[in-house]
């Protein structure tokens, strides 16, 4: 019987995952290596034909990258993680390791762009079916998945105006045609949010965001069953190459021992900027999970433990107000980035979503009025009052 206790969240991010050498270090071990020895060519010829556990390859396995994993793999809940190189790394791998020509996906429509690239230009080059679909419709969904599918991707909070998509009901209809669920769940985290319990099949993450959450490094990762990570998703990972540094690695594993502190307080100041947003006599509306003027409030707090770090609001005025007010900030920066400790601020239309085209901007109701704000954990109060003075300009 172990004797390993049952530990919660906060301890999970601190200790989960360690691997120690024979020195005893305290600190995560950084193993800069690309590859790893053998005591003979028979051991080797053995670890080959996985005979023998051992590390190969750092395109394959790192000690310091498998620590991220395992500790990733205990806070979401999920059988297994691979890390990658980026979030993108992560979501394209996710899809394209199963899909094959001839098959079907159905896509949520509001995507982060280069997300939405890949369903509506790289799969149907490949000869994959791909079908959009309004996330927060349910009887879109229902429509969609009457025909056999074999994927299903939606983001829930969505980037940039945070729809929420209902989990366990898009899950279940995906399941019965015949369908993984992949959930891009950066905006919730870990923390906020569960989508394995909620039903879906793989979750991905730009480690990016909230996990670095200081703006260092790239970083994704890939999460879920042991059997479809193993038959499916292993095989793609270690023929195409899109893993981790094990710097990158290692910087993100420090990143994750303050994330439920930062979440946490990143959160609270993002509740009560989007408050002050919602007040405010020049912002034509302002979106945030937990207001009651969220249209998906209800679902999103029945899926979630909070509102997340990031606020979508619009400013009356379009384009040339909204960029009146982003010039004029004093604390908050302009960065397409997020969940960072600084507070960020972007402009989808001309960034993030601006090859997606004004027609699919309109329906998802991108206006070129539209702000995303990441807030950081500056004093709550500091912001909103950098807000104001900037609001002033608009």
């Amino acid at each position: 019987m172990s004797d390993t206790p049952k530990t919660r969240l906060a301890t999970d991010l601190i200790h989960a995952g360690r691997i120690r050498t024979n020195l005893e270090e305290n600190a995560e071990a950084l193993f800069l290596t690309s590859g790893f020895t053998y005591e003979s060519a028979e051991m080797a010829e053995a670890v080959f034909d996985n005979k023998i556990p051992h590390f190969q390859y750092t395109r394959f396995a790192n000690p310091t990258v498998t620590m991220l994993e395992q500790k990733l793999a205990k806070i979401e809940g999920a059988e297994v993680c691979r890390a990658t190189a980026t979030g993108m790394a992560a979501v394209s791998s996710a899809l394209l390791c199963g899909i094959r020509a001839g098959q079907r996906v159905v896509a949520a429509r509001a995507l982060f762009g280069s997300c939405h690239w890949i369903v509506s230009t790289l799969l149907p080059q490949y000869g994959v079916e791909t079908v959009f679909v309004e996330g927060t419709d349910l009887d879109e969904w229902k429509e969609a998945l009457s025909k056999p599918t074999a994927l299903v991707l939606l983001e829930s909070p969505s980037n940039p105006m945070l729809d929420i998509v209902d989990l366990r009901a898009v899950s279940a209809l995906a399941h019965a045609a015949g369908a993984i669920v992949v959930v891009d769940n950066v905006f919730a985290t870990p923390l906020l949010q569960k989508p394995l319990e909620l039903g879906a099949d793989v979750v991905v993450y730009s480690a990016t965001k909230h996990m670095d959450g200081q703006g260092r490094v790239l970083g994704g990762a890939v999460l879920g069953r042991k059997q479809w990570m193993e038959e499916v998703f292993q095989p793609f990972f270690r023929n195409t190459g899109p893993s981790m540094s094990p710097f990158n690695a290692w910087v993100i594993l420090k990143g994750l021992e303050t994330l439920h502190l930062r979440v946490t307080a990143q959160s609270q100041s993002a509740e009560a900027i989007a408050k002050f947003l919602e007040a405010s006599p020049k912002i034509a509306r302002a979106l945030y999970p937990t207001l009651a003027s969220h249209p998906q409030r209800e679902l999103a707090m029945s899926q979630m433990s909070g509102g997340g770090t990031l606020v979508a609001f619009e400013v009356k005025g379009g384009k040339e107000a909204a960029f009146r007010v982003m010039d004029a900030f004093r604390i908050i920066t302009i960065s397409n980035n997020l969940g960072d400790t600084k507070s960020l601020a972007t402009h989808p239309a001309t960034t993030t979503h601006m090859r997606i085209g004004a027609e699919e901007r309109a329906r998802l109701g991108i206006t070129d009025g539209c702000i995303r704000l990441s807030v950081g954990l500056e004093d709550a109060q500091d912001l909103i009052e950098d807000l104001a003075q900037a609001l002033d300009k608009a």
